[in-house]
């Protein structure tokens, strides 16, 4: 078997798990709402409001999405024992997470497609102007966004050896990265390691930063201004280089490799029994 092998038998398990198909449709149900509701009450309403509600509630989420789908990928075959079946056919370590990750990969990322094309659809019924490229762009970063939290959901499961230890470290991840970063805990703690205990005196753009670098959220809410026109609501009209939308998407790109790579590396230590 290679790591083709591994996702499309993983493929057939993860197509059982309702709760997996739940949460993905309770998105489209969010996100379809959000559509409704921005051109109720309006004689001429606009779809970027829309999608600008749309990034806040995805922020919190897809994390949710991504997690629930992929944190007992691996735990949970190693502590059912069904691991040991997997690695005798023979398949590499790294097949088996490599193999994991492309099946809930496609199967977050089908509920997020199917969410914008309709929207898509009804954006063309219901709005004056659609704005297709910035829906097929906000389209394009959440998939982005929703795989860094696949891959660290792989990673912690690769690390882990049981389903209460991968949810723990999932909850964990969860809670630090996506909603301290939303409620504005992280930016105030980060203010004070580096401002008040370390001394450093960095700017609120360099803080902004260093958010986006421990938290993918951040660096999803900041990659926005790709898309969005410039000074468009709350973005500003100019910002630093490391705090353009170019730079997140590599910081996100950055989410999803390493943890990755950290899982595997882990995983290929791991005693098996």
């Amino acid at each position: 078997m290679s790591t083709l092998d591994v996702a499309k038998k993983d493929f057939l398990d993860v197509r059982r798990a309702k709760i997996v198909w739940f949460v993905g449709a309770l998105y489209v149900l969010f996100m379809l709402l959000l559509i409704y509701a921005g051109q109720t009450g309006s004689q001429d309403p606009n779809i970027l409001y829309s999608l600008w509600n749309l990034t806040a509630v995805g922020a919190m989420f897809i994390p949710l999405i991504a997690l629930v789908t992929a944190y007992l990928a691996i735990a949970g075959e190693r502590e059912s024992g069904g691991i040991k079946y997997l690695l005798s056919i023979p398949n590499a370590r790294r097949d088996v997470v490599l193999g994991k990750f492309i099946t809930r990969t496609g199967v977050v990322s089908a509920s997020i497609v199917v969410a914008f094309l309709v929207s898509a659809v009804l954006t063309l019924l219901w709005y004056p102007e659609t704005r297709i490229d910035v829906l097929g762009g906000m389209m394009a970063l959440t998939v982005l966004y929703a795989l860094t939290y696949v891959a660290v959901a792989i990673g912690i499961s690769a690390a882990t050896a049981s389903r209460s230890r991968a949810m723990g470290g999932s909850i964990a991840f969860f809670f630090v990265t996506s909603v301290l970063n939303v409620l504005g805990p992280l930016q105030l703690v980060i203010d004070y390691v580096a401002n008040d205990l370390a001394g450093l005196e960095i700017s609120t753009n360099q803080i902004a930063f260093v958010q986006s670098l421990v938290s993918p959220t951040a660096a999803y809410v900041n990659s926005t201004g790709l898309v969005f026109p410039d000074g468009f609501n709350t973005i500003p009209e100019e910002l630093p280089w490391f705090l353009q939308g170019e730079t997140m998407v590599v910081v996100m790109l950055g989410w999803l490799v390493v943890p990755l790579a950290l899982g595997i590396w882990q995983f290929e230590r791991a005693d098996l029994g």
